[in-house]
């Protein structure tokens, strides 16, 4: 049994594009699937990095974790909103349960570790951190230590939605090449059982550089001078892969990992626009051009529903003795609720084309629901279109521009895995879940997987 792990994450890794399209080019994680087993990762609902990263970890559903997006509901009132950082997140996750055992850790960039716990071991916080004059290390000492090695750490990519594509891309490989520089000092100067990283980059190249690479979306322009940015960008990373895989011996088992995939955006459907045209949402101003829906201000004694934007939609009720203002009464929650999902599910692309919608119901996904769930979670056009939450202006239900700035891609449902170690026959594997990574670490560390994980190791 190995006695190291390493976790390798990619934030947004399609898996038709590196496993399947792109594999003869990307020498260093092809030879880890030739050695390994590999395969499709399907993710959580929603499939999106908060809460993706930290449900894999922990092996929890983001029912589990009361955490349903990057912002989430504090209570039933109309304005209590949280970021969903570290503090939110209050189940154990895989370097705890090493901590416990004894064994240190090295945790580097993963989405929910700011702020930064106390471990055995050293942590980076992850892209929520405001900036680098938070404290963002465990031990705090740490940061002074990686100012001298790699100078100003970046955190993420400031305005990756952004028209100006050389920008984007300097920027890009500087966080890439300064997280993975640290990941290697951080290997060579700490004793470490378990090693977890995410870079970011490959989420910010797909949202910025999709429609320049795809044929198919509708937006491609052939022949751009960035046709191969994102292939370019791949290569890169499994150059540095190399590097830091350079310090995994024959006793350390390898997990490359991606929360979720990538896929063109054909389009966005305008929510909150559906529902006032449906007479489900109340507004108290009719804007002449789209505006955020809390600009126009929302009349909630003639408001029975509203939604949220993004890669994926929160819809939410407007029940009585639950919301300040509701609406529906509580007996006829069921009802509305299943009625506005099958009216959700069959609104039609801009031809009138079935979409191909899901609509999924946190009950009827999670086992368990804490915190403030969404009363609906939608995926429009199977993912293929985003959620857009302005209400006003003359453009109808369905818009070709996103609301936050240029973007050309949406989240896939599946992203992938591979996984090298002792006894793991090579191979493609089929029905492997997110959640059934940590449990696979923890019997690679020869630590007790804990009833409450969802998932099940990969070795059974």
């Amino acid at each position: 049994m190995p006695s190291k792990v390493m976790i390798v994450g990619l934030d947004c890794a399609e898996p038709s594009l590196l496993l399947e399209r792109w594999g003869d080019e990307l020498p260093v994680l092809s030879q880890l699937m030739e050695r390994g087993a590999y395969g499709r990762l399907t993710s959580v609902v929603p499939p999106i990095t908060v809460p993706a990263w930290s449900c894999m970890m922990a092996s929890r559903t983001p029912g589990d974790l009361g955490v349903y997006g990057f912002r989430n509901r504090a209570d039933h009132s109309y304005d209590a909103l949280y970021i969903a950082n570290s503090t939110a997140i209050k189940e154990p996750r895989l370097w705890d349960y090493a901590t416990r055992a004894g064994k240190p850790s090295i945790v580097l960039g993963v989405p929910g570790t700011f702020p930064p716990r106390p471990l055995n071991g050293v942590m980076v916080g992850c892209f929520l951190t405001p900036s680098t004059e938070s404290a963002y290390t465990y031990p705090p000492m740490l940061k002074r230590e990686i100012e001298q090695v790699v100078g100003e750490y970046v955190l993420d990519v400031r305005d990756f939605r952004t028209e100006d594509k050389d920008y984007l891309l300097r920027q890009v490989y500087e966080m890439t090449d300064r997280r993975f520089a640290l990941a290697e000092h951080l290997l060579s100067s700490r004793p470490w059982e378990l090693f977890v990283m995410v870079e970011m980059g490959v989420d910010r190249m797909y949202h910025g550089f999709w429609k320049l690479m795809d044929p198919e979306h509708r937006k491609h322009e052939p022949g751009n001078r960035f046709e191969s940015a994102i292939l370019d960008y791949h290569k890169h990373v499994d150059e540095l892969m190399g590097r830091v895989l350079a310090h995994a011996d024959e006793d350390t088992a390898v997990f490359v990992v991606s929360d979720h995939g990538g896929k063109r955006m054909d389009g966005g459907i305008r929510i909150n626009e559906w529902l006032r045209h449906e007479g489900l949402l109340g507004t108290l101003a009719d804007p002449g051009a789209a505006v955020p829906l809390r600009e126009a201000g929302i009349d909630w004694p003639r408001t029975t529903a509203w939604g949220e934007g993004g890669y994926y939609s929160r819809i939410f009720l407007n029940v009585e003795g639950r919301e300040p203002e509701g609406t529906v009464p509580a007996a006829d929650y069921e009802r509305v609720r299943d009625d506005l999902a099958e009216r959700i599910a069959a609104i039609p692309d801009e031809n009138g084309s079935p979409l191909g919608t899901r609509v999924h119901v946190p009950e009827r996904v999670y086992e368990q629901v804490n915190g403030v769930a969404p009363d609906l979670i939608v995926h429009f056009g199977d993912l293929y279109w985003r959620s857009v939450g302005t209400v006003g202006g003359d453009e109808g239900i369905h818009t070709f521009e996103n609301d936050t700035g240029p973007d050309d891609a949406n989240h896939a449902q599946e992203g992938l895995f591979v996984l090298t170690a002792p006894g793991v026959p090579p191979g493609q594997r089929e029905g492997a879940h997110l959640l059934d990574v940590a449990p696979t670490a923890l019997e690679l560390l020869g630590l007790d997987v804990p009833a409450s994980m969802r998932g099940t190791s990969l070795l059974r």
